[in-house]
């Protein structure tokens, strides 16, 4: 829910104001690190956590104040079209690993892909197809996404997410933070 640095120049170069950009409501960094994400949170857990690349430092932050250290990258989402970036034409997006403990047992498979390349979805919406990996690596373990907007459906129609719970505030949320 952090605001999108992209967002000045975008509203710049549209003649749009910044506020007609805003698809969801946002937080100022400190009070997401404020979020009691560790009383939610087991001993020996991992956290996915999405970010833009402008972002990647504040990611990092987040992840350390919720009592993760920063892993690995897990996925790197490619989304075929392009957006103005300050730098270089941006096209991706990054899905963060921070790790408290270790990593949970039992493990399921090992053999997932990093790399997704496929089109991108209404604004700030995930592919679901990251979900389906992550429940492929850690099919038993109880999960929650954190400022969801829609509950987890299989992409064959099948309800495989029994033990994922949602948190947000344009949903039902299963717990309050």
């Amino acid at each position: 829910p952090w605001p999108y640095v992209g967002n000045e120049v975008l509203a710049k170069s549209s003649r749009l104001n910044k506020r007609e950009h805003q698809h969801y409501k946002i937080m100022n960094l400190d009070d997401i690190k404020k979020l009691p994400i560790q009383k939610i949170s087991d001993q020996n857990c991992l956290l996915f956590l999405w970010v833009v690349s402008p972002s990647l430092d504040d990611g990092i932050d987040v992840l350390k104040a919720w009592g993760f250290e920063y892993a690995t990258i897990a996925f790197v989402w490619h989304k075929k079209k392009t957006n103005p970036g300050y730098y270089t034409l941006s096209s991706c997006e990054l899905c963060l690993v921070g790790k408290k403990g270790k990593i949970p047992q039992p493990r399921g498979a090992r053999n997932i892909h990093q790399f997704l390349s496929s089109s991108r979805l209404k604004h700030s919406q995930k592919p679901e197809a990251i979900r389906e990996r992550i429940n492929m690596m850690f099919p038993k373990q109880m999960k929650i996404e954190l400022f969801a907007r829609e509950r987890p459906q299989n992409l064959f129609g099948l309800n495989e997410y029994t033990n994922w719970d949602v948190w947000g505030n344009e949903i039902k949320s299963d717990i309050e933070l």
